[in-house]
């Protein structure tokens, strides 16, 4: 069930905050916009912790999963430079 996001002008967030936030806390997340495009979204706490989790995986996750998640770059063996070594010093 999707719920229906209340939106408020910047000018109504800002002169009526409490009534904001309690209807945030209330509801669920509230729409500000600011000259009728919208700007920014109030969330819960704990709505907004949950988000960060699920958008971040643990260490535990990075490791166990088999989806790399950068290239690494490393030569054919054989191929690799290699510095003389000056024996006379």
């Amino acid at each position: 069930m999707e719920r229906i996001m209340h939106t408020w002008p910047v000018q109504d967030a800002k002169a009526r905050f409490s009534e904001f936030l309690e209807a945030c806390l209330a509801e669920g997340p509230q729409m500000v916009t600011k000259r009728g495009t919208e700007a920014a979204v109030l969330v819960p706490v704990q709505e907004w912790q949950r988000l960060q989790s699920a958008a971040r995986p643990s260490l535990k996750q990075l490791l166990l999963s088999d989806v790399a998640r950068g290239e690494l770059n490393v030569p054919p063996r054989g191929q690799a430079k290699r510095r003389s070594v000056d024996l006379t010093r």
